[in-house]
Order: C-alpha cells, then structure tokens, then sequence
C-alpha cells in the first residue's frame, strides 16, 4: 500500500525547541540568504557565478534537509538550487563561493562543473550534473547499496517539482518502491519549472500525489517555507525509511522570491500581484519574527547573529578571491578511471594450447571467475536470472545459482534506470564492481543515453574523486537475421565520449581478457559482444584461466607485407578469409589486424602496420558513413600519410538500416566478397 498524508510527530516548534537549536538555525539561514543574494554581484563583476538559481523561498525544507543529512551515515543528491541544503549539511561558506566562482580549490571538482553545482564527495554530499532529476537513478542505486551491505543510513534526493515530468524520475521511484529501498525523493514545489507554470507539468496539483498508487512508499506533504514543518517532515521521513527500509517522497511547497536563475526574467511572466505575495512569504522574515514574537530572542541578539553571518561571507569571499582558478593543463587529468594492469599477459597474447572455448563460454566463466574474485561484484538486467535461463541469449547462464539473488538479479525493462542504478550503486564503495546487460540488444540501449552520458564525464567533474566502475555489457550487430534493434551495432556513437572505454572482441580469449580487465578496472567500459559469434566454432580459441587483456592493445592476426587489414568484431572473421583466400589464390600476403580496443586505440599498431604495407583498408559491421572507421582513417591520413601509395578504403554497411528479410540484410552488411572486391582495388591502385 501506499502511505500518503500520514501525520506528522509535531517534534519541532517555536516553543519546544532549545534555544542554541534555534540560534544555529538562525545563523545557517541568515548567511545562506546573504550567499544567495550575493552571487549575482560576482557575475556582474565578471568574477564567475555565470549561473545562480537563487533558493530564497525554500528556506525552510532546505535548511531541514541539511539538518537530517549526517555524512557519516547518509547519502546527499542535492540540485542546483541546494546552496542552503548544501551549506545546512555542513558545506563551509568558502566551499559554497569557491563552487560558485569556478575555483581549482572548488571540493565538488575544481571549476569542472557549473556554478552553483555545490558538491563534497568526501562527505558523500554527491556531485549532481544539470540533466534535472536525473540524480533520483542514482541515489536508487545508492539505497540498493545501503540495503545489500545493511548500513545504518539513508539516501536524500532533492529535486524541483517540475523535473519530476522526467521519465527518468518515475523509474527511479518505481524502483525503489519495487525494491523497498531507504530512500528520500524530496521534491522542492515551487511552481514553476523556469518560466512554465506547473498546470502545464501535471494534472495533479501536488505533484508528489502523481505516485499514490504506488505500494510500499509514502508521501509526506509539508510546509517548505515554515522550518519546523519541515523539520518535522524530514525527520519522520527518516526514521520512517530507515526503519521500514522503503522509500518517502517528501513534498515541500514553496515560493521562488526571485526568477528562475541570473538568465531569467520572472517579470515577463509573473504579475505585480504575484511578485509582492512571493515577498510577503519569505521564509527568513517568517522565522525571524516567530522569534522576535514568542520572545526567544531579542532584536539585539538576532542583530548580533546577523553580524557574524555578514563577518562569515565576508571572510569566506575574501579567501575565495585569493583561490586560485583551473590549470588549462589540466584538462586531461581524470578523464576516466585507472585500468587495471596485467603483468602476466603485458600484450594481451597467449601460447595455451588447451581446448577450445566458444565465445560465449568465454564470457560466461570469467563472470563467474570474477565474481568469485571479487565478492563486491553484482550484475543485473533485462531477463538475466530466472530459473535456468541466464540472459536472451544464457551468457549469465548458472550465475544466479551459483552466487545468489543479492547480487545477480533481474531489472525492469527500463534501461536508463538499469545504468542510472549502476552509477548510485557505485558511488557507495570504490570496491564494488557492477557489470549491466544495459540492454537485451545493443540497438535498445538508446533509452539509457542519457544515464551513459551522465555516467561518462562524472569521474572528470569531480576530478577524480567519484569514479563509476561499471561494465556495460552490450549483445551487439547482425547477422542473425534480427532486423531493426535486434540488428545494429553502435559503437560509432559511443566512441565519441571521453570517459569510457570500448571494447568489441572477435574471439573467445579476447572477450575473456577483455572482460577480466574491464571488471578490474577503475571507471566504465563498454563491452561489445558480436552475438552472432557466441557459438560460432571460427570464434573459439583456447582460454587461458587467468588470462588478461589491456586496453588499447591490437593483435595481430595475421602477418603480411602486402596491405593491412584493420578489423574488430564479426568481420575480423571475414577478413581472415579473405585473406587466407588470396594468399593461396594469387599469393598476396595481407596483414589483418584485429583492433578489439576501439576506445582507447593502438594506435602504434596501427602506423607500424601501415608502415609496413603502405596500404590500408578497414573494416566493420557499422555504417562506412560516419562509423568508426572514419576515425581510424583520419588517423591513417594524418599520422602516415608519407607512407601511403593508395587512398584509405573502408568496407562497411551501406548508409540504411539493417532489414530484417536475410535477402535485405545481406544487401546493408559487409560480407567476404565486398571485402575481397575492396582489398583487390586497393591492390591494383
């Protein structure tokens, strides 16, 4: 059941609060306000600050969250309009203005991030991108975390209530209903999303009543511009969901005094009327004069505090201007996480002579090996674990069984949530390893892109310091006869994010190597696996146990002096034939690389081989226009051009879908003989 407007313990009010809770409260919203007023100044002044959404209006729920928040025990998901969230939970009025002027000494990521973006890992107050309500994934990942390790805490997530519009939110929310997880989605009610009334986000006046009908949560409405309403809303939220193990949305109506943010005119849609009202309910007059009425304080005494607030923001400006900004040479530090390096296997070769593995044996017994390695290891996704069956295709065939529902489990058919959830689970502990089948085919992972975007720049935001070690497993390309999302292969979009690795492997102890090493790693890598080779007896290869391969490193696959092949995935195979087939035809010797680390790139290997042969032709499944191949060929063009005595060719499918009917699909893919008829051009160039 749901558990909607259950009354709130009245713990809190202005006559039963001790009077140093009360000071402090004063004191943490009075130099909140003071930032927040000052940091258009800073803009005008073109000392940074370039974006500010001020919080005036949302005092009271802001200054409880922070107050609930302990860092030692609990996760914090704040949103861009969380200055005083930030700085109630302990966030120092020096950190807040160094965030907000872009400094090297900013803790959430040293000027990487955009302003008021407040964010300090270390206390586990978690770097948030501007993508809006897209930390509510995470922060469900990070109450899975809490709850498998039964920690003693909980998750905070802040939001406005117009992003609660966003898919995204609802995945989260049902998740973490499905899974009864400690987590808090607070949703700040304003009113408006910029300029956007909120009749025109939802039906329902209370936004927070949107998910009534969803078991196992309950809706806690509050008062966000009165501080013990709030305060009271926040702690029965906690105690609820820490008790109870299952999640609470806490509704906090407020009014936004000021626009949307220093980009924003509130005057071209906001009335005289209106404006006035907004001013009329300032949480801070409200709070000040309760004090001054019930004769908690004297006017002398607030004074007094209102002058060490000013003596606060003053010092911290002070030391905030003396900061120093960014290193431009730093722009390439924290790209993505440190890889794991094999000493046994240095370049990624074996001499095992044992029997062969099919490919996707391969990758079945490394996840296995692996999760016996690292007992911090977890993997889930669309239809992995039921009964016998391990995955559309069994490559997590048995892993259930063997390691258990808490860390092999099935997801909902949501992708986003599925990467949204690896990133927060991540966050918990630098020891946890996450593998995800981010989707059945690699064709319907386009609804989790925006989780993989996210997920590709956190580790450079927060300059190292929140690291997302994720592999992302993908059953990828064609012939198979699947048609539309069953067919394609996307490794030409996702090579065009720093941040993450791509892997695409055309035989089994190459998969095996590649996965071990990405699962050892620090930071995400996509794992490509040509599905249509899974079983495919030209694809087995003995696997070493152990065996490791690094990034970055091509194989060759066959040596020659004559023209360079350079391939990965389903058409190394094809490439290899061709190969075999002129050498035994018309005695042409053709090199044929297998790259199997798109992202990073052997480069190296790629000028020795073009050095040796002076011609090149590349190969893949992906569309020739704008696929990966267009990359390499640059490269080529760049870096070798001396060495060529023919353009750069490249084989590929044709600019089009693939079609389902095999007749269509042989037609769009590369196949032997369109490989064959391009490498004997290139020849006779």
């Amino acid at each position: 059941m749901a558990f909607t407007d259950i009354a709130v313990q009245k713990r809190f009010s202005i006559k039963n609060t001790d009077k140093e809770t009360l000071a402090k409260w004063f004191e943490l919203l009075a130099t909140g306000r003071l930032l927040d007023d000052r940091a258009p100044n800073y803009l005008k002044q073109a000392i940074g600050w370039s974006y500010h959404a001020p919080y005036a209006g949302h005092d009271g729920i802001q200054l409880a969250i922070g107050q609930v928040f302990d860092k030692e025990t609990d996760h914090l998901y704040p949103y861009y309009r969380d200055l005083l969230t930030t700085f109630s939970a302990g966030m120092s009025a020096e950190e807040i203005i160094l965030n907000g002027i872009s400094k090297d000494t900013d803790v959430a990521g040293g000027g990487r991030h955009m302003s008021n973006h407040f964010a300090k890992p270390e206390w586990n107050i978690h770097n948030v991108s501007s993508c809006t309500g897209n930390h509510t994934l995470h922060a469900s990942g990070t109450g899975r975390a809490i709850k498998k390790y039964k920690h003693k805490g909980v998750v905070i997530s802040s939001q406005g209530e117009s992003s609660v519009s966003e898919g995204y939110v609802y995945e989260a929310i049902n998740g973490a209903s499905n899974e009864q997880l400690p987590v808090i989605f607070v949703f700040q009610d304003n009113g408006y999303g910029i300029s956007v009334p909120k009749k025109d986000q939802t039906a329902n006046r209370k936004v927070a009543n949107n998910f009534s009908g969803f078991k196992n949560l309950r809706i806690i409405h509050c008062n966000g511009k009165d501080v013990f309403d709030s305060m009271n809303a926040m702690h029965e939220a906690k105690e609820w969901a820490i008790e109870n193990s299952m999640p609470v949305i806490v509704q906090a109506n407020c009014v936004r005094i000021h626009s949307h943010s220093n980009s924003d005119r509130h005057d071209l849609y906001r009335d005289d009327y209106e404006l006035n009202y907004v001013n009329e309910y300032d949480p801070l007059a409200k709070y000040r004069r309760l004090l001054l009425r019930y004769k908690r304080f004297t006017e002398e005494e607030l004074m007094e505090m209102e002058s060490r607030a000013k003596e606060t923001v003053k010092a911290a400006h002070k030391k905030g201007i003396a900061a120093p900004d960014p290193d431009p040479g730093s722009i390439h530090d924290f790209v993505i996480g440190p890889e794991y390096k094999s000493e046994k296997y240095p370049d990624g070769t074996h001499h095992f002579d044992g029997p062969k593995k099919k490919l996707i044996e391969g990758i079945n017994e490394t996840l296995k090996a692996e999760f016996r390695h690292n007992p911090d290891t977890f993997i889930w996704g669309q239809d992995i674990a039921n009964k016998e069956k391990g995955g559309i295709f069994n490559v997590s065939k048995g892993m259930q069984q063997e390691f258990g529902i808490e860390r092999v489990f099935n997801a909902p058919i949501a992708e986003d949530f599925i990467m949204g959830t690896a990133n927060g689970m991540s966050r918990f502990n630098k020891k946890i390893r996450i593998v995800v089948e981010g989707a059945e085919f690699a064709d319907y992972f386009w609804p989790a892109m925006e989780q993989f975007v996210e997920t590709t720049h956190d580790y450079w935001r927060t300059k190292g310091q929140e690291s997302p070690n994720i592999t992302v497993r993908l059953a990828s390309g064609g012939y198979i006869g699947g048609g539309l999302y069953h067919s394609q292969t996307i490794e030409g979009a996702l090579t065009t994010f720093p941040g993450t690795r791509v892997v695409y492997p055309s035989f089994a102890d190459d998969a095996a190597g590649l996965l071990r090493t990405a699962m050892r790693s620090e930071g995400m890598t996509v794992f490509m696996e040509p599905k249509a080779l899974y079983n495919a007896p030209i694809a087995a290869t003995p696997v070493p146990d152990d065996f490791e391969v690094p990034f970055g490193k091509a194989r060759v696959r066959r040596e020659g002096k004559d023209l360079s092949i350079f391939t990965y995935g389903n058409t190394t195979h094809m490439c290899l034939e061709v190969a075999e087939q002129l050498a035994k035809n018309k005695g042409v010797s053709i090199e044929v690389i297998d790259l199997r680390s798109l992202l990073p790139l052997d480069e190296e290997a790629i000028l020795q081989s073009v050095q040796k042969t002076n011609k090149a032709l590349i190969v893949h499944e992906d569309k020739v226009f704008a696929g990966f191949g267009g990359e390499v060929a640059a490269m080529i063009s760049e870096k070798a051009f001396e060495y060529l005595d023919g353009p750069v060719r490249r084989v590929g499918s044709t600019f089009t879908p693939v079609g389902f009917n095999r007749i269509l699909e042989k037609a769009i893919l590369p196949n032997a003989e369109k490989i064959e008829k391009a490498v004997s051009e290139l020849l006779d160039y």
